[in-house]
């Protein structure tokens, strides 16, 4: 047994978000690992499939869809389930949408997180809270330089800002209400820019790509030089479940911070770079479709990971052109009518055994 299984066998652990493209990666993930998984979440949108092709639902302990904004029901399943560990993922996640709903996208992301922190406050029993952000929290001076856990916060797009604003508010209640060395211990993870098979959301590069394949058109690319840091999803859910086993198990004040979960610098890669390597595998052309009166997007972006590193012990585990293989073959394998709960199980298996071969200590043995 895995030292992340042995964390999480037969714990109560609330995602929420579970019915979105992390999260349904992350409930398959614990399920395997033998944890007891309720879910918080909207129904999913009608072309996200993945969480139906998992067909998880049936395998939670509880399954509340509902709105972060329903106090009433988010304290209910927090103060019913008593979870020991929970994983919140829910946010409004799309950079160009947020621009079409601000409002709703400062209010999900931001006062969403207050109440979920707010839940936990008010039940009061010991808990550890992972608070998923992301990389786009940090004021971003499109400089080559890797963003650390301590640069300020900011964001031009009303997403970034939203999630820049959502650490704040971690970091308030973390000072205020639940302070180090106390019961409930509360962290936040920003993760890179995140690629796999079973993502098909609107206005995301590989989405965007995988049906203008199967459609049999060239694949508009709106941004073709901005750089990103490209990971397989994978690789931050491994961060968030090693991070949360630290949080249940030690009362370290180090542990109750920020952490970066983000690639190996050889993994930044432009948006055209990423499309080429993905029909190296799937087939496909591209073509360029940047206009320059579009919306703003950060052209430059990519995280240091030395204190994850030091702290955590934690580090990627594929390269860029493994977590393209390894996102291709997901796709071309649901496209020929393999199972996709067979697909990312076995994907599931194949990165803790490499991450084993790494000898990350989250992969070994619990007694290595």
């Amino acid at each position: 047994m895995s030292s992340l299984q042995s964390a999480y066998q037969g714990r109560r652990v609330l995602v929420t978000g579970h019915t979105g493209f992390k999260g349904a990666w992350l409930t398959q993930w614990l399920l395997d690992m033998g944890a007891e998984v309720a879910g918080y979440a909207l129904d999913p949108q009608p072309h996200e499939t993945l969480f139906d092709q998992l067909d998880l639902s049936g395998h939670l302990a509880m399954d509340r869809r509902a709105d972060l904004s329903d106090r009433t029901a988010l304290n209910q399943v927090v103060a019913d389930f008593t979870p020991e560990i929970i994983l919140h993922l829910a946010a409004q996640p799309l950079v160009r949408i947020s621009y079409e709903i601000p409002v709703e996208t400062f209010t999900t992301n931001i006062l969403g997180t207050a109440h979920l922190l707010d839940a936990v406050r008010l039940a009061g029993k010991p808990c550890a809270v992972v608070c998923v952000t992301t990389d786009k929290c940090y004021e971003n001076r499109e400089w080559l330089h890797a963003y650390r856990e301590e640069d300020p916060m900011g964001g031009h797009d009303p997403y970034s800002a939203s999630k820049g604003a959502a650490e704040l508010v971690i970091s308030s209640y973390r000072n205020s209400f639940l302070p180090p060395g106390g019961a409930i211990r509360i962290a936040s993870a920003r993760a890179g820019n995140v690629i796999g098979g079973g993502d098909w959301a609107k206005d995301r590069i590989v989405p965007d790509c995988i049906r203008a394949i199967r459609g049999g058109t060239p694949i508009p690319v709106r941004n073709k030089i901005a750089t990103r840091p490209w990971q397989h999803v994978l690789e931050p859910l491994s961060g968030y479940l090693w991070l949360g086993a630290q949080l249940v198990s030690s009362a370290e004040a180090h542990f109750q911070n920020a952490f970066n979960f983000g690639p190996e610098l050889s993994s930044n890669r432009t948006v055209a770079q990423l499309v080429a390597q993905l029909i190296s595998h799937t087939g496909g052309e591209w073509i360029d479709a940047s206009d320059p009166m579009a919306l703003h997007e950060a052209s430059k972006l990519n995280l240091a990971i030395d204190k994850t590193f030091h702290l955590l012990n934690w580090q990627p585990v594929w390269d860029f052109a493994q977590t393209l293989e390894y996102t291709a073959a997901w796709y071309l394998g649901e496209n020929s009518g393999q199972s996709a709960a067979g697909l990312t199980r076995s994907q599931i298996i194949a990165y803790q055994k490499a991450a084993a071969q790494k000898s990350l200590p989250w992969a070994l043995s619990a007694d290595h």
